[in-house]
Parts: C-alpha cells; sequence; structure tokens
C-alpha cells in the first residue's frame, strides 16, 4: 500500500484493502486528471456488461444503479469521473469516493517515482469499509471482479497514454 495516499490512514480499519501498479512509459503526461480519466472515465465494453448486471442484481435491495448515479453526481455540479465523486486532488493524486448506508468507498490514482528513480508509476488503491450484512455480502461477490477491473483498466490507461 502506499504509504503517500491520502487513503493511507483507512488501510487498517477496512473490509478490502488493495493497490494495483503500472509503470508509465517514458514521456507519459503526468497529469493527474487525465490518469484518473483514462482509469476510470471510460470504461471497456465487459465492465460496462459487468457494471449493467451489478445493476439489475442489486436493485431488489435498494442500491442505486451506476445510471442514477451518474445522473445524480451530473446533476450536482460536483468534480467527478464517471459516477465517482472527486473528493480531493493533488498534483500526484486524485481521491475518489461515496459512502452510503452498505459501505463507504474510497479510491486513489497516484503517480510516484520508481524506487530506482528511473520514471514513474501510476498506481490505484481501493479502500472499502461495510457497514452492514449487505455491505459485506456485495463485497464479497464483487471482489474478484473489483481486482480484475482495476488492473485491466490500469493497463488500458498506460496503453491509451502511450
Amino acid at each position: 500500500m502506499p504509504r503517500e495516499s491520502r487513503i493511507a490512514g483507512l488501510f487498517e480499519s477496512s473490509h478490502l484493502a488493495d493497490a494495483f501498479a503500472v509503470t508509465l512509459p517514458t514521456g507519459t503526461q503526468l497529469t493527474i486528471e487525465s490518469l484518473a480519466q483514462a482509469v476510470f472515465g471510460d470504461p471497456s465494453w465487459w465492465f460496462r456488461l459487468l457494471l449493467k448486471s451489478r445493476d439489475l442484481l442489486v436493485a431488489p435491495f435498494g442500491v442505486k444503479s451506476s445510471d442514477a448515479l451518474r445522473a445524480e453526481i451530473q446533476a450536482s455540479g460536483k468534480a467527478h469521473i464517471d459516477f465517482f465523486p472527486v473528493l480531493s486532488r493533488s498534483e500526484h493524486e486524485l481521491v475518489l469516493g461515496e459512502n452510503d448506508q452498505h459501505l463507504n468507498f474510497k479510491a486513489s490514482v497516484l503517480v510516484r517515482a520508481l524506487a530506482d528513480d528511473t520514471g514513474h508509476e501510476l498506481v490505484a488503491t481501493t479502500v472499502v469499509h461495510c457497514n452492514n450484512r449487505f455491505g459485506h455480502f456485495y463485497l464479497f461477490v464483487i471482489g474478484p471482479f473489483h481486482r480484475l477491473v482495476v488492473r485491466s483498466n490500469l493497463a488500458r490507461a498506460v496503453r491509451r497514454k502511450q
């Protein structure tokens, strides 16, 4: 876990905490907004399909659909990437997240220098705290997909930035 992340303090009390990193090609534009947009802003077709499936499965439990979340955030005028509200931003990190009755979710996109100082890496970190049994169940179901999606989105973001 990246200690320099603004969400680092949330790791110990979380039910899910993970971080995945990819090395950025030399010459990559390093603005945090453009990198976060590349990771979260234009999902692949198969992720959109997974999201639609998720929306159908959780609707009976009163969980908002991704379309409803997207409409709410766009109407609010708040900064966002897709349906994720931007909670904080610095030169090297953008934090997205949401709290609801079932779980609290934070995601960070962080650019940092490689340990050997030969370039940069892009780190996507996720922290989730469950508030009730449904939150735990939801996390159990989406957990394996989450890891696949984050890794895929990072790789796809790097390909787009080349």
